[in-house]
Parts: structure tokens; C-alpha cells; sequence
């Protein structure tokens, strides 16, 4: 596979080119091909490099700005839908290894498959060459997708406003939990719980864990509503 071109729209050079590979390589693929490695695992590491870098960033752009409406920037940078888009524009969508059945239901141009294979990516950044290289890539790629003020309009971002919500309440933020997996790779559902600070614990299922979090959350805040 050749991921040089790749490498300069990342702004990264692997010293570890397998990493990059791994971060490729969908699930499906390693199903069919028996390869060893797919990329979840590293999808979930980027995940986490990426919500600290862009907190810690937005933290210092808009000194102002109180928790809840980081927290709004922060959701409307990281989720699906915004992973899908810049993994698209730097072209993502063409070096991703897919099985020949994920690539007939049109994987390549799911959301959620591309918003992981990019968090995959950065997770490989920050094996490959530390905290400091995942962070120049991630200020890097954002730079242009940024708004120009903290004061974003409200949305139908129900994890961000669950925690909003519990921060108020509570002082505590919620838990969230990936419990399992089930369907077949094309169709695959992620089950996720989330526990509230005071104990009350909610179940939602969705075809990506992002779509999940947020089915799980709005179940959380309608029984809030309702105390």
C-alpha cells in the first residue's frame, strides 16, 4: 500500500508505516484476508488523543467561553458526521481496506466508518511518535474547521447536553460504557450504557458507538426531565 501521499495530508511521517496500515485496515478486511489486526482498537486510542487535544485547544481559544459552550465546540468538532467530512477531505475514503461485503452495502462512504478510520489514524500518530506529534497533527487538520467565536447555536446534540445537564445537577459528569457488539460487519450494532452520577443506569444500541452515546443520552435526559 502506498500511503505517501496520505502521510503528507496527515502532516505526519511514520517511522512505523504498519501503524498506518493497521489504522486502514477495517475489520471486514481482516475477517476476509485472516489478517491479525484491524483498526478498533486504535480507532478507540485516537479517540481519546483527540477529545484532549481539542479541549486543551479550545480551552485556550476562547478563554472566555464557560464549560457548557466548550463543551458544544468541542462535541460539534469530534462528532460523526465532522470526522466523516475531514476524513474525507484529506481523501481518506480512498485507502481504507474494506471486505469485498462492506464494500458492495457502500462502506466507503459510510460516516461512521470513515469517522473511525481517521480517529484510527490519530491513534497511530500519537504510537508512532509520541503525544506531541498527535496533537501538530490534530491543531493541524482542525485549523480551518474551528468557528470563528465560542457562541454556537443549541442543537440536537443530546450527549453534550446531557453532561451539561449533570454538571449542573451534580457537579459529576455521566459514564459512558461500550457493553457490546452484535450483527454481521455491514451491519454491525454497538450497545452502550450510560450510568448517571446518582446510580440510574440507560442502554441504547446504534450502528455506530457516537449514534449509541447520543440514542443513550437523550433516554438519560428524558428521565431527568420527567423528576
Amino acid at each position: 500500500m502506498d500511503t505517501a501521499e496520505l502521510q503528507d495530508y496527515i502532516h505526519h511521517r511514520f517511522d512505523q508505516v504498519k501503524l498506518l496500515e493497521t489504522a486502514l485496515t477495517h475489520s471486514s478486511f481482516a475477517n476476509e484476508q485472516e489478517v491479525n489486526a484491524d483498526n478498533e482498537r486504535l480507532e478507540f486510542l485516537g479517540d481519546a488523543v483527540l477529545e484532549l487535544c481539542i479541549s486543551e485547544e479550545g480551552f485556550k481559544r476562547f478563554p472566555s467561553a464557560p464549560e457548557g459552550q466548550l463543551t458544544r465546540i468541542r462535541s460539534q468538532l469530534v462528532k460523526e458526521q465532522s470526522l466523516a467530512t475531514i476524513a474525507r477531505d484529506l481523501k481518506l475514503d480512498q485507502y481504507i481496506q474494506l471486505g469485498k461485503g462492506e464494500e458492495l452495502q457502500g462502506g466507503r462512504d459510510r460516516d461512521a466508518l470513515l469517522a473511525d478510520a481517521f480517529e484510527a489514524i490519530l491513534g497511530a500518530v500519537f504510537l508512532d511518535g509520541g503525544f506531541e506529534a498527535a496533537k501538530k497533527t490534530i491543531l493541524t487538520i482542525f485549523e480551518k474547521w474551528w468557528p470563528e467565536q465560542a457562541i454556537l447555536p443549541e442543537t440536537k446534540d443530546y450527549k453534550s447536553r446531557l453532561q451539561e445537564v449533570s454538571q449542573e445537577r451534580f457537579k459529576e459528569r455521566p459514564v459512558y460504557i461500550l457493553v457490546g457488539t452484535s450483527g454481521p460487519e455491514h451491519e454491525k450494532l454497538f450497545d452502550v450504557d450510560v450510568t448517571l452520577p446518582k446510580g440510574e443506569r440507560f442502554r441504547s444500541s446504534g450502528t455506530s458507538v457516537k449514534r449509541a452515546e447520543q440514542e443513550v443520552a437523550k433516554k438519560a435526559l428524558d428521565f431527568l426531565s420527567e423528576e
